[in-house]
């Protein structure tokens, strides 16, 4: 599914608001060098070492060699053979992302966590320290250093979208501030493939229609963009205008995660389609791993050359842990069920009944899957 989308208001983000995006750096292979101290330095991957084991995180020394989450392990071997493969320990994780929330918590309490490595701060009126999140975020750099003994970046804008750009621009260990009289131009000069949303095939669509910024993105009519991808195109367009006042929310809690491309022209044959499929199993599952998260139901949509939207899912008495194991049920869903023989103009893979990984929850459910 795509971003969603704003309120379609003239503007950008009130003035005044103090956003802070914080995220923690390759937090997953951070937190195994850190507490394995034969690690350091070495290019290590966090996921599965079996046939169909699939990269959780990777070290920066690892991330030169071009491995990345959601890549296949096999891949990320052959890329770098001296790549050292470590087992998850959600549990470490979990105790590490406690004690950052607990170093947020002592500045704001609007929180809005994103995953177990990242969050969203709005510090407008923090509780402790200058009324300035510039100097909050520096602040909350050296606690989350001194407490956990791992280094984190953190952005600084008026909006969660600039903020959460601003986050990534100076990794690891960077502090990025856009202020609000900056915004326009910076917007103007983000390269597409930076928005929040547009992925390698999307980004190749825009490239083709000569999107090649948010400039770009801006001069486009909204009308045309959503013609081209979905509602996502009007939420494109209006973060290249700077339309974003969506609120930091302490207590959403998500309920799904799920990823969807609108084509470029409508797609017949399975062997076209499948490529797209794994895309989206590997967008999905990334997002599962950061979050800690596995899941229980699996979903596809379909909408068909006529527009008809078909939607297939299954739940099963096992998780789903990762992109592996999500692809073998998308594509049963997508291609071995009743449904329209068709062409396919966008296709979509979601996962819902999310819960953390090794919870005792989720021992629950396997050991008394719901009635049907």
């Amino acid at each position: 599914m795509g971003p969603p989308r704003p309120p379609v208001t003239a503007g950008t983000a009130p003035s005044g608001r103090k956003i802070v995006h914080v995220d923690m750096d390759a937090f997953f292979a951070s937190v195994e060098q850190r507490d394995a101290p034969e690690l350091r330095g070495k290019p290590v991957a966090v996921g599965g070492a079996g046939e169909r084991g699939v990269v959780a995180a990777a070290s920066y020394e690892a991330r030169r060699y071009g491995v990345r989450s959601a890549l296949p392990m096999r891949r990320a071997v052959a890329l770098c053979p001296e790549l050292v493969i470590v087992p998850p320990r959600f549990d470490a994780y979990r105790e590490a992302s406690a004690k950052v929330r607990a170093v947020f918590r002592r500045y704001t309490e609007l929180i809005e966590p994103l995953a177990l490595d990242e969050a969203y701060l709005d510090v407008t009126n923090p509780l402790t320290g200058p009324p300035s999140a510039t100097l909050i975020a520096k602040a909350i750099k050296v606690d989350i250093l001194r407490e956990t003994s791992l280094t984190a970046s953190a952005g600084v804008a008026a909006g969660k979208f600039l903020a959460k750009v601003a986050s990534g621009m100076s990794k690891p260990d960077g502090l990025t501030v856009i202020l609000p009289h900056q915004a326009e131009a910076f917007l103007a000069a983000l390269p597409i493939e930076r928005f929040h949303g547009v992925g390698p095939r999307t980004a190749e669509r825009m490239r083709a229609l000569g999107i090649l910024t948010g400039g770009d993105l801006r001069a486009r009519d909204p009308d045309e963009l959503e013609r081209h991808f979905g509602k996502s195109g009007r939420y494109f367009h209006a973060m290249a205008c700077g339309i974003d006042d969506r609120q930091v929310e302490p207590n959403r809690e998500r309920k799904s995660i799920g990823s969807e491309t609108t084509l470029e022209r409508d797609v017949a044959r399975r062997a076209d389609l499948e490529p797209l499929l794994v895309e989206l199993c590997q967008d999905v599952a990334r997002h599962m791993e950061r979050h800690g998260l596995v899941a229980r139901t699996v979903t596809v949509k379909l909408r068909f050359s006529d527009f008809r939207t078909v939607t297939r899912s299954h739940t099963g008495t096992e998780p789903v842990p990762d992109a592996s194991v999500l692809l073998a049920a998308a594509v049963r869903l997508a291609f071995e069920v009743d449904r329209p023989v068709l062409p396919v103009r966008l296709l979509g893979v979601s996962v819902s009944q999310l819960y953390q990984a090794g919870s005792l929850v989720v021992q629950e459910r396997l050991r008394f899957p719901p009635l049907p």
